[in-house]
Order: C-alpha cells, then structure tokens, then sequence
C-alpha cells in the first residue's frame, strides 16, 4: 500500500457507479387569458335572467336551483335579476352533485360535500339549473339524477355563464352567457364576488 493512498482495490473490481444527480422538479407556468370582467358578468346575467323569463312566457311555475359550487350564487344572481325587471321573487336552491357523479372514484375517498337546500316543490314547476361552466355534460347529468329525490318537474331548463365545449353527453344549455372554443389542456376559471372576491372568468393554460 502507497501512503496516503488508501486502500487497494482488488484486482479487476470496479468503482461502485455513482447515484444520478436528481433533477429538479420544473412546475409547469400558467398564463392566464381574461375573456369575461365583472361588467361582462353583470350583463351576461341579466340578459340570461331576460331570456328564462321569456321562454318561459313569464314567471309562473319558474323556479332556480344553483348546482354547488358557484352556480349557487349565480342562481341567487338571477333571481335578483329577475326581480328587479318582472318584480316577481322566484324560489332559489342549491344542489350538491357530489354522490351523483360517473366520476366518484377520481375525485378521492372523502369527497367535499357541500349543501343541498331546495325547500320548496319542484313537481310540475319548471326548473332552471344554474352553473358557472358546461364541459363535458357529467355535471349536469348528475344534477338531474339528483333532483329525482325531490320530485318530477314539469321541465328542466340549464344556464350556465361559460360553455367551453368538449360534450360527451347529449347535453346542450338553453341559456349561455357566453361561448368559449377551448382546447381539453385549457382551464377555465370563473371567480365570483361571493366565493373568490371578485368578479371575472380567464382561461388558463400551461406554457412550458
């Protein structure tokens, strides 16, 4: 043994590889892209609150139930828009999908469940559902699923602030505030005064 040379391998042993260096994890970016402002929410509201009312050749029998989330505030919205303009106060519900949904197993063993408060009759009324965005369809379909517990209404109707496309149910909106061509990589985020503080829609998607 060389001094100072530590110890001597054995003949024909080689060096034990190193362990790789890791990589450090990269986030994807976000850019966000406004497409609707508070004033664009206001309008695309009452305009959507003018044509329920028309449809329906009045208020008679018209009833609201916002799907939770933030279609419950909207709902809440619309009627206040339909008050002001018809002064007539239509009942408003709120609707929690959560049990309802095809997809339960992708959304985690102790899924939030939010409130389901629809204190009034929906048989024979007709009933107008309320959400922020319409995509695929499955939201919806599990929001008529559970609205069988309370009742047959005379007919549902569905109104939604952003339809972005991409349906893989036959479902359509009666009512849209507005039309989104999107791609499925893209999200669309709505905020409303009542949950987020403000008032405002983007489309968000990654850059690399």
């Amino acid at each position: 043994m060389r001094a100072g040379s530590g110890p001597e391998r054995p003949e024909g042993a080689t060096r034990a590889p190193r362990a790789p260096t890791p990589r450090p994890m990269v986030r994807a970016r976000m850019t966000a892209r406004r497409i609707m402002t508070a004033d664009d929410v206001r309008r695309a509201v009452v305009r959507i609150s003018h044509e329920i009312v028309e449809k329906q050749a009045g208020t008679e029998g018209l009833v609201l139930v916002g799907i939770q989330r933030r279609g419950v505030p909207l709902a809440r919205r619309i009627a206040s828009a339909i008050l002001a303009h018809e002064s007539a106060e239509l009942p408003v519900g709120a609707l929690d999908i959560t049990f309802y949904r095809d997809d339960r197993s992708k959304v985690g063993q102790q899924p939030l469940v939010k409130a389901t408060d629809v204190p009034f009759p929906i048989a024979d009324a007709t009933v107008v559902l309320v959400d922020d965005v319409l995509y695929t369809g499955r939201t919806v379909r599990a929001a008529m699923d559970a609205l069988r517990e309370f009742g047959r209404p005379r007919a549902i109707r569905l109104a939604v602030l952003v339809d972005r496309g991409h349906r893989e149910l036959p479902i359509r909106a009666d009512h849209v505030g507005k039309n989104v061509p999107t791609s499925r990589e893209e999200l669309v985020s709505v905020r409303l005064e009542e949950i987020d503080g403000e008032d405002a829609v983007d489309i968000e998607s990654a850059v690399d």
